[in-house]
């Protein structure tokens, strides 16, 4: 014990030292430095209790006299507190050092100090709203109206739900959400990491268990989530973009899961704009992987742009990421996915691409087919990606030369989709890329619409190219929506086709969430039975 004591009294002048240089938390240094150093600080600090409980307070002085001095330094330092650990532990200390019986007026002055501090630590993260904001002016927020606005909710809430169940006949199974200002749940999150994960998960199971949400119904979950807005704090940002990499992992690329964080995205960058006109956090901050020109590239809005010059930005952001990608020699395929995992985050830009390329008349510029086939898959080496760009660039010839065509047939297009009799069959990669020029010839040419209805019925052979195809039509017509296209005649084609298919799959429903979940690791179909891939 003798030797313990001796220990942790080395450890108490280093710590002093430390918290006098933290003092408060007041610049960005410290604040890494405290982040650092906190789990060795809250082992000490554990330490330093297991000490004051097998003492008595008068030993507790003699042997540190200035403990009053380091555990009021931790009380004021908002970074420490922010851990419920600290606090608890904190607590226990401080009630280590309360005379149960003071005996003289020293004593009770050292009792009355102990409690302030006590109820400075209850208040500061309980009720009170100006200590509150000196917590969120650390982190870059202004003081807000958090908990007696928190409290203000809940009793409103309860309220209304006890006059709904008076009213309508108590029901335990029904629960009213309880609202919060969107700043107060914003504190609540940077202080308690499970209640975002919590958040999170339960975004992500609602988004995978209802049977087949529109990309509509997906953004209004999102953001009533609240998570777009609160992510707007890059710390937010990076761990709910975190779980949907891992989400994306566990499920090998699900579609769904997919499109779920291109809108998410969408909604965040709307929220960014919208809070602040000039960025309070660098983007370096929110993609810390990527160059800041590439992420620039990536959030412009193609509304913003004129439609026949999208080609230009597009280029650009594939010469970037094949600079990245291809130029890399060492953990080429992690610096694959990570280029990847950014691109298609902007679902805008990751979509247009096939478009592009069938409305240009000129040759297909190499840095388009580049771009759409390492959307597809990052995974592919250089020479991988090099074949699935010549078979596509193939395909995309005949396409190009009957997209102008008044009148067409499904054999035509079956002739355009077809390869070589001697060729090996077709990657998967490479089928899907080709589905995807199909679908969008149907809609855009001219000649496509009267046969969109034949083709896709002789392209959905497989249940999961039915879904892929709703998908695409899904997606289309959202990105539509958002970019303001005006383009009447393909919008009713692709909104009748997906009004069919979704009617043609409730007659054979599946497991949604086993569908998605059990993705992982699983082999797509060949599609043996596809006569416009092969």
């Amino acid at each position: 014990m003798a030797q313990d004591l001796v220990d942790l009294s080395s450890e108490y002048q280093f710590w002093m030292r430390k918290l006098s240089m933290w003092d408060q938390a007041s610049t960005l240094e410290t604040q890494q430095d405290t982040c650092v150093h906190l789990p060795q600080f809250q082992a000490f600090l554990s330490q330093m209790y297991e000490a004051l409980k097998e003492m008595d307070s008068n030993a507790v002085i003699e042997r540190f006299p200035t403990i009053g001095q380091l555990l009021a330094k931790i009380c004021w330092n908002p970074f420490i507190l922010a851990y419920d650990e600290s606090q608890k532990i904190l607590i226990w200390c401080l009630c280590c050092l309360i005379k149960k019986e003071p005996l003289n007026s020293g004593e009770s002055k050292l009792n009355s100090w102990i409690r302030s501090l006590l109820s400075h630590i209850l208040s500061a993260f309980r009720f009170d709203v100006k200590e509150v904001g000196l917590f969120c002016q650390g982190l870059g927020y202004a003081p807000a109206d958090y908990y007696p606005g928190l409290l203000k909710n809940m009793v409103s809430s309860l309220v209304s739900e006890l006059r709904e169940n008076h009213l309508n006949g108590f029901n335990t199974q029904r629960r009213k959400k309880i609202s919060l200002p969107t700043l107060a749940v914003v504190c609540l999150w940077l202080r308690h990491l499970p209640s975002l994960e919590k958040a999170t998960l339960h975004l992500f199971e609602k988004l995978i268990s209802s049977e087949r949400n529109c990309l509509q119904r997906i953004e209004c979950f999102i953001k009533d989530s609240l998570l777009p807005q609160a992510a707007c704090h890059p710390a937010i940002f990076r761990i709910v973009d975190e779980m949907f990499r891992c989400a994306l992992l566990e499920t090998d690329g699900a579609p769904e899961v997919l499109a779920a964080l291109q809108v998410f995205t969408r909604c965040f960058v709307e929220a960014l704009e919208k809070e602040n006109k000039q960025l309070k956090f660098a983007l370096k901050t929110y993609f810390p992987y990527a160059s800041t020109s590439l992420v620039m590239a990536l959030l412009q809005n193609p509304k913003d742009i004129p439609q026949g010059l999208w080609h230009q930005p597009l280029k650009r952001i594939s010469e970037m990421l094949r600079e990245t990608v291809e130029g890399q020699t060492a953990r080429s395929h992690r610096v694959a996915f990570e280029s990847w995992f950014l691109f298609i985050h902007f679902g805008g830009w990751a979509d247009i691409v096939a478009e592009q390329l069938l409305m240009s008349e000129a040759e297909p510029p190499e840095a388009l087919l580049w771009l759409l086939a390492f959307s597809s898959n990052p995974h592919d080496g250089s020479q991988q990606r090099a074949q699935t760009m010549v078979e596509v660039k193939v395909v995309l010839g005949r396409l190009v030369k009957l997209f102008r065509t008044p009148t067409l047939s499904g054999q035509d297009l079956q002739a355009a989709a077809s390869e070589s009799r001697e060729a090996d069959p077709r990657p998967l990669v490479c089928q899907q890329l080709i589905r995807l020029l199909l679908l969008s010839f149907l809609l855009w040419a001219p000649g496509g619409h009267s046969i969109a209805r034949e083709v896709i019925t002789f392209m959905a052979q497989t249940e999961e190219i039915t879904h892929e195809i709703i998908g695409f039509l899904d997606q289309t017509l959202y990105r539509w929506d958002q970019l303001c296209i005006e383009a009447p005649r393909p919008r009713k084609v692709a909104r009748d086709l997906l009004t069919e298919l979704l009617a043609q799959v409730e007659h054979s429903p599946v497991d949604h969430v086993a569908a998605v979940q059990g993705r992982s690791g699983s082999p797509r179909p060949q599609d043996e039975c596809h006569e416009f891939v092969q």
